[in-house]
């Protein structure tokens, strides 16, 4: 099940927030592709608000997917819109699964991980230790106590629930007058224990504008661990720009003072923009003329070191870690054999890892083609990208 009926008013937006767009596509549409193709899950009920539910059949009920969907209207409280979920659960189903839809980045491995916790306890979910000091603070503002760190953990969604223990909690919540902000709330106040399983940093919720504008910048830098299919990924950069006699050459962040530079909308430095195409296409974000177009009138002239320093930073945005990087220029002249070290170190610096990560070589094509001809410069790069834990 994903709960989504609420109107995300901290959001700032007119619609509710399921529908709220992320990287093109509605909100709830990201976790919901990933509960749909889970080779676990045999159906998904997706609750949204009264007003949304003719729109969500039309976007969604379309679509073909492995898992079968309903969709049904929720109520005024997150309590309400579970119930009206749990009475579309076909009665075969004695197991229950409840993700926000406000969690868009849901890693397959996580919906696994809960799952399997499922099959020995009646209660499961996903939850991250505090990384920060917790104070507990009174009406007035004034800190009342210091919380044991090591003991608090910060609940997330998918919340895994026996149905009947679920049913039986909200029952008696409601009758007793009883809300909560989660699910497993509900079963703690009935004595009945919650285990956690290890959740997901990445797995966060969008709630304030700020959410959503660090979503954006994660899809946009090629996704999400939850969508990634794989822990290593590779990626290849090739440039290339003639000679100019108007400027002097940079490459690799480095002034070769005395050499004719190369002609392009930046400084034109084919190393930095080999690398920044590498990484990119590890990430699955594109390359670098979608990022920083040469008809955008801020990267004329830029030094290519900071293009570079912004691609690593979308990089490890979208969680990734830059693993290594090894590059080629290609080039009759000049010799770029003593300027490694500083090319390697100024390299290394943009992108935020040690000088160790880099490699640069120097390579001529024995007089053949267009550096071979001395008209201009090549450069190409493979990187290798990891998932960050």
């Amino acid at each position: 099940m994903i709960a989504a009926a609420g109107r995300g008013e901290r959001l700032g937006r007119s619609e509710n927030k399921a529908f709220v767009a992320l990287g093109g596509r509605p909100l709830v549409q990201h976790s919901l592709e990933v509960l749909q193709a889970h080779p676990e899950i045999s159906g998904v009920v997706l609750v949204v608000a009264a007003s949304d539910v003719e729109r969500a059949r039309a976007a969604f009920l379309s679509r073909p997917a492995p898992a079968s969907l309903f969709i049904v209207a929720g109520g005024a409280q997150r309590a309400d819109s579970v119930e009206a979920g749990l009475r579309e659960v076909p009665p075969s189903c004695d197991t229950v699964l409840i993700h926000d839809g406000a969690r868009p980045f849901l890693a397959p491995s996580l919906v696994t991980r809960c799952l399997r916790a499922a099959e020995r306890h009646s209660a499961v979910i996903a939850a991250v230790p505090a990384a920060d000091t917790v104070k507990e603070v009174s009406d007035g503002g004034v800190v009342s106590a210091t919380l044991d760190r090591s003991r608090i953990w910060l609940a997330q969604t998918p919340q895994v629930f026996d149905r009947a223990l679920l049913q039986e909690a909200h029952a008696r919540a409601r009758a007793g007058g009883i809300s909560a902000t989660d699910d497993a709330s509900l079963v703690e106040k009935m004595g009945s224990p919650v285990h956690v399983v290890p959740g997901d940093p990445g797995n966060f919720k969008i709630t304030c504008p700020e959410d959503l504008e660090r979503a954006e910048k994660i899809v946009s830098a090629g996704g999400h661990a939850a969508e990634r299919g794989s822990l290593v990924r590779t990626g290849i950069g090739y440039d290339a720009h003639r000679f100019t006699e108007a400027r002097t050459l940079v490459l690799g962040g480095v002034r070769f003072e005395g050499e004719p530079g190369l002609l392009g909308h930046s400084d034109a430095d084919v190393l930095c923009h080999a690398i920044c195409d590498a990484l990119l296409g590890a990430a699955g974000a594109g390359d670098i003329g979608r990022h920083f177009p040469d008809t955008d009138p801020r990267y004329e002239g830029v030094s290519s070191l900071s293009l570079l320093s912004q691609t690593a930073a979308m990089v490890r945005e979208a969680g990734w870690r830059i693993v290594n990087v090894d590059a080629v220029v290609i080039a009759e002249k000049p010799r770029i054999a003593p300027r490694i070290a500083d090319m390697r170190r100024a390299l290394a610096q943009a992108m935020e890892i040690a000088e160790t990560q880099v490699n640069v070589k120097g390579k001529t094509t024995e007089g053949m083609g267009f550096t071979g001809r001395g008209e201009g410069i090549a450069a190409q790069a493979v990187c290798a990208i990891a998932a960050l834990p």
